[in-house]
């Protein structure tokens, strides 16, 4: 589901949505009970916390509500983009099961930029180190097997900051 437009999402925001939305910008609160502590600040239950961002999902205001870890944090000091050249009329199977191990974070489909890049299934791989990234990218390999034309692996060389979409505290 795509979002709306920042404006038009925006303004289908009432005063408690829009509150909801800046308070968890930046993530929920890292306490035992962030929707208990939301709650607290927007003045409502945590009950109505869960219900209106259940609703902004379901509207497409937001996308998903999940964790996301700082993988060097955990131990996870090599990070590779795995990229795949499959058959396109095989890429949704392909994505299912490149998706579905449990190494994989995100795995998604991008338009090939033909000549130079014929790839168009990514796979994000973590691991201890790059010898452990290659053995994951390895099994991919395996389960594409002779419907994966070329691949190669994107290692990250720094940590970038990922932030979504902003709105601010006041219009």
């Amino acid at each position: 589901m795509k979002a709306p437009a920042a404006a038009e999402a925006n303004s289908s925001l009432d005063a408690v949505d829009r509150a909801l939305v800046i308070a968890t910008q930046g993530g929920l609160p890292l306490v035992p009970q962030p929707y208990e502590r939301l709650a607290e600040a927007l003045g409502c239950s945590a009950e109505e916390v869960m219900r209106r961002l259940q609703s902004l999902l379901e509207r497409g205001i937001i996308r998903r509500i999940g964790v996301v870890p700082n993988h060097y944090a955990i131990g996870y000091t090599a990070n590779g983009m795995s990229v795949w050249d499959v058959p396109d009329e095989q890429i949704d199977e392909f994505g299912g099961k490149v998706g579905a191990l449990d190494f994989v974070t995100h795995c998604y489909q991008r338009p090939r930029r033909l000549p130079d890049w014929p790839y168009n299934l990514f796979a994000m791989v973590h691991g201890s180190s790059r010898g452990e990234v290659l053995a994951k990218v390895a099994i991919i390999a395996d389960l594409l097997g002779s419907a994966c034309r070329a691949h190669d692996v994107l290692f990250s060389t720094r940590i970038l900051k990922k932030t979504g979409l902003r709105i601010g505290g006041s219009d």
